[in-house]
């Protein structure tokens, strides 16, 4: 089943004054991704009874064409594949003229919100969201891992202050590409928008937590590790390009 919704360019949404930014992407992708759950009956209405979220594992978006402000984007999301505990998620953005301007995939972990444990998606789950088994954007199927890069050339420390946090107490999906962006070269910042980007998340980061994010340049890519204080958890990778 391909789920739709209609958003709206916002002002929020842009840089520059008129291109959407990749956070604003991914806060539109985030949304519908949750109102589809929603309408089946395992999303955050449904989460007190039936005790169990979805955890956002991987991110592979690509920007086609980048839509401008006060455009209405027309958002296809779909269930590609349930197995044991993961669900695969594609997505598709058009515009108004019918442009395909982005493609992205996201991997996600079932969880039992009482216990903290990961969970095993029953078949009548799974037969709610009825898979697009081979409806895949990319041509690989599985998300490739980032491989961590062997040498930094610079890093920052920030510490998760209250707006960082979600509904469930950890830091929100979206403010790790900000955390990448802050560690980011002036130089390298101001070649914004970055129109391919991989977030690989590791391990939560949650409120009071410092954290050091570690940029590198590797093959053509803009790498950061984000990583705990003592630089021994792995709690994130961003890849831009």
């Amino acid at each position: 089943m391909i789920y739709q919704e209609k958003f709206k360019v916002g002002l929020k949404d842009v840089w520059k004054g008129k291109e959407v930014s990749n956070k604003a992407i991914l806060e539109y992708l985030e949304d519908i991704a949750a109102y589809h759950s929603d309408s089946v009956g395992y999303g955050i209405h449904t989460s007190d009874t039936t005790h169990l979220t979805w955890l956002l594992l991987d991110w592979k978006v690509k920007v086609i064409k980048r839509p401008q402000y006060g455009q209405i984007l027309d958002i296809h999301t779909w269930s590609r594949n349930i197995i044991k505990c993961y669900a695969y998620r594609d997505f598709e953005i058009y515009d108004e003229a019918h442009n395909l301007c982005v493609i992205a995939s996201s991997k996600w972990l079932l969880v039992n919100n009482q216990t903290g444990k990961i969970a095993r998606v029953e078949q009548k789950m799974a037969d709610q969201y009825e898979s697009e088994w081979d409806q895949c954007v990319f041509p690989d199927k599985e998300i490739e891992k980032i491989k961590e890069p062997e040498n930094y050339k610079s890093s920052i420390i920030y510490q998760i202050k209250r707006k960082d946090i979600d509904v469930i107490g950890h830091m929100h999906n979206l403010y790790y590409l900000d955390l990448a962006y802050e560690a980011l070269p002036e130089e390298i910042y101001a070649q914004r928008p970055f129109d391919e980007i991989r977030i690989m998340y590791k391990k939560e980061i949650k409120l009071g937590n410092t954290v050091v994010c570690q940029y590198a340049y590797e093959e053509n890519k803009h790498v950061v590790a984000i990583k705990s204080e003592d630089k021994k958890v792995l709690h994130a990778m961003v890849e831009l390009k």
